[in-house]
């Protein structure tokens, strides 16, 4: 697909595929555009994304329903304080065969899917939301010294409630930086709300159908990272994530003031991924200065904190992403 002329018709047809997907979508998930575009871009970027929202509004049927157009394997884990490693990951048993030689054999846990939906992820130990690190980062486990590979394609959609409540424990640095992108769910507007309630407390349910595969997913995943970027568009990113590291020489006075650590390299390699999952997803051949501010707050938000000073002080971080955006991109982050 090297010839400019066939990556253009491929992007193109690719465009309608994914636009077919989105009305398929759109039967079972009423409203909650932004959401499933992010979704789906986390999944054309071949990455996992942190789903944000209280209990109820619709993030554990958006995955189901993504598994189903996408045409991917899933399992679903509800995460639980005494949930272990184990019970992700899989085991080894001992076997007694016929003759009475002993081996063991490993049992695949549910992480062996395609898509796999890890529920209220924070409310699993730190010991046992590590058992995900290696599997989302290298897309392998390691059980006794064994390497286990995972099907392909492999992707985390998880979801976390912003409630504080007793029994949660606070995802670390490491794994949050793992997620592509963390998407905010919201309560749904008036309209909307009338639609949902019209659409799921009658007699017939809507049903979504397939529209891609595994393979034709991971098809689309490559032609994503042939798409081509702009310089001006590479440097935009370039400023904006250096510009969130208070450490740096360019940084602006409010990130040095607020910011307690900014983002790594992995956040601009997320960043150049996901403008072009946008950029498909809208039917363009390239991304813009405007897909780098809409994506500023999901995969930044997630990769930065505020000090202690500025969160005493009543500071939001979305803000400072949003300022700094505006300064570096000259257009306003998406809300």
């Amino acid at each position: 697909m090297s010839d400019p002329e066939n990556l253009v018709a491929e992007i193109e047809r690719l465009g309608a595929q994914l636009a077919e997907a989105k009305t398929s979508i759109a039967t079972k998930i009423i409203g909650q555009q932004a959401v499933v575009d992010l979704s789906l871009a986390a999944m054309l970027s071949g990455g996992h994304a942190l789903l944000m929202g209280l209990p109820g509004l619709g993030k554990t049927l958006l995955v189901d329903t993504l598994s189903t157009v996408m045409g991917l394997s899933a399992n679903r884990i509800q995460f639980t304080p005494d949930l272990m490693p184990a019970d992700i990951l899989g085991s080894e048993v001992l076997e007694t065969a016929a003759d009475g030689a002993r081996s063991f054999r490993f049992i695949e846990g549910p992480v062996f899917c395609q898509l796999l939906m890890a529920d209220e992820i924070n409310r699993a130990s730190p010991r046992t939301q590590s058992a995900l690190l290696q599997a989302m980062q290298e897309m392998e486990v390691t059980i006794a010294g064994v390497h286990h590979t995972l099907p392909r394609p492999f992707h985390v959609l998880a979801t976390q409630n912003p409630i504080e409540q007793e029994g949660t424990y606070p995802l670390p640095e490491a794994q949050l930086d793992r997620f592509l992108v963390k998407i905010d769910v919201d309560y749904p507007d008036r309209e909307t709300e009338r639609g949902i309630l019209l659409a799921t407390t009658g007699t017939a349910e809507a049903r979504a159908t397939q529209v891609f595969t595994a393979e034709a997913l991971m098809a689309a995943q490559q032609v994503v990272r042939q798409m081509p970027v702009g310089e001006a568009v590479v440097e935009l990113i370039l400023d904006l994530v250096r510009a969130c590291r208070p450490e740096d020489a360019g940084a602006p006075q409010i990130v040095r003031d607020t910011v307690a650590w900014g983002p790594g390299p992995r956040a601009a390699q997320a960043l150049m991924l996901t403008v072009r999952a946008r950029a498909l997803l809208d039917g363009r051949l390239a991304p813009s200065a405007e897909d780098v501010a809409a994506l500023a707050k999901p995969v930044l938000g997630h990769r930065m904190a505020l000090s202690f000073a500025a969160r005493a002080e009543g500071a939001e971080l979305d803000q400072v992403i949003g300022e700094v955006t505006a300064r570096v991109t000259h257009v306003e982050a998406a809300a």
